[in-house]
């Protein structure tokens, strides 16, 4: 089946790798979308020939349109280019490599239109999952997760025939660079450190949210929304290896789970054909040169991002848009080289003591306040 895809954040690394699978499997491109890299932009734009580019940068966006002025290719700007190529009419597949909380309303848009959601921004089911998924089925719109640990689990699921089945969904996490430090030494540890992830080439916000273990609770919240499970029957083990992505338990005690090398290209394929499979660029796994397979517990006192996620889980309502919104300011400080790598929970922390949650019957408004709010306690923390 050839798809027509519009890619939201085709500059980033789910978006390049996006556009390396619609080459190799013959889908078709109707629109892009990227932040400022109008250089690059430029390049796909005219190797794909998309109907659109937009740019969420109006600056940006002025520029391409200079740059792409000698072919038929609209370009447009700001937030409501955005929303135009996440449902613009030629599109059935809508992929959501946006990073952070900027990626709920074009998901929204795309929903709306009916498109199929190959979801890649997480945070857009952190935040408002409830009224995501509450709005897809309403609209008839599939989200299949891009996420290599979430495409596992679907994946997985695919063998069975009601969710009364599963005892537990088993999330598998490499650990990041710093597996087995102790809390000293990472009260040491640098920027460059912190974005050299051992398996993995990924954004930077993602890898560092990999390295505090947050990308994990994330993950977590993500998966009670996308699977309507509760959080005691989702689990996180460490899997330093990342060759098994994740797994489902039954109630009879069978397992199932999805392995794969370290790539990106499967995962974003299966959202774009599911349900076929298709030939791709993926790497197959070769099983004859596979190390050993290891399993640890993570540890919540070294890494409390994921004790404050498992947390915000439980609880539920607005806490999980506060969480995500003063993670993106915290991550974004020490991205900036403004604060320590242990100063990202203490913020995250500090944000969801001073930021009141809504437990329930809350809205769209509701989210964009509790993210607004904790980045504004983050940012306070800092004077």
């Amino acid at each position: 089946m050839t798809r027509h895809i519009s890619i939201l954040g085709s500059t980033g690394s789910i978006g390049r790798q996006t556009l390396e699978v619609a080459e190799s499997c013959g889908h078709r491109v109707a629109a892009l979308t990227v932040n400022r890299s109008v250089e690059l932009a430029e390049a796909q734009a005219r190797k794909f020939r998309p109907e659109l580019v937009a740019a969420a940068d109006e600056s940006a966006a002025a520029d391409l349109r200079l740059r792409l002025a000698d072919t038929p290719i609209r370009v447009a700007g700001g937030e409501g280019g955005l929303l135009e190529a996440a449902s613009l009419a030629s599109a059935d597949t809508v992929v959501t490599a946006v990073v952070g909380i900027a990626g709920l309303k074009p998901t929204l848009a795309a929903i709306d239109a009916g498109k199929r959601i190959a979801l890649a921004n997480k945070e857009t089911l952190v935040c408002a999952g409830e009224l995501v998924m509450a709005r897809a089925k309403e609209r008839g719109a599939d989200i299949v997760p891009v996420d290599s640990e979430h495409s596992a689990i679907f994946q997985c699921l695919q063998g069975c025939r009601d969710k009364g089945e599963v005892r537990r969904l088993i999330l598998t996490a490499s650990g990041g660079p710093f597996f087995g430090k102790t809390r000293k030494e990472l009260s040491q540890v640098t920027l460059e450190q912190a974005l050299r992830h051992p398996n993995w080439s990924m954004g930077a916000k993602i890898t560092i949210d990999s390295a505090t273990l947050m990308n994990k609770g994330l993950e977590v919240i993500e998966a009670m929304r996308l699977y309507a499970m509760p959080p005691e029957k989702i689990h996180v083990v460490v899997h330093r290896e990342s060759i098994l992505h994740s797994l489902v338990e039954f109630v009879d005690g069978a397992i199932l789970a999805q392995l794969g090398t370290a790539d990106m290209h499967l995962p974003i394929q299966y959202a774009l054909t599911w349900p076929e499979r298709t030939a791709g660029p993926a790497v197959p796994l070769d099983l004859l040169r596979c190390p050993p397979l290891t399993f640890h517990q993570p540890d919540l006192e070294v890494f409390p991002c994921l004790a404050l996620a498992l947390d915000c889980a439980r609880r539920g309502g607005t806490s999980t848009a506060i969480l995500n919104g003063a993670n993106e300011a915290a991550v974004g400080l020490f991205l900036d080289d403004k604060v320590k790598f242990l100063d990202i929970p203490r913020l995250v922390a500090g944000a969801l003591d001073r930021v009141e949650a809504k437990p329930g019957g809350y809205d769209l408004d509701d989210i964009f306040e509790a993210d607004w709010a904790a980045r504004a306690a983050v940012h306070e923390m800092m004077r």
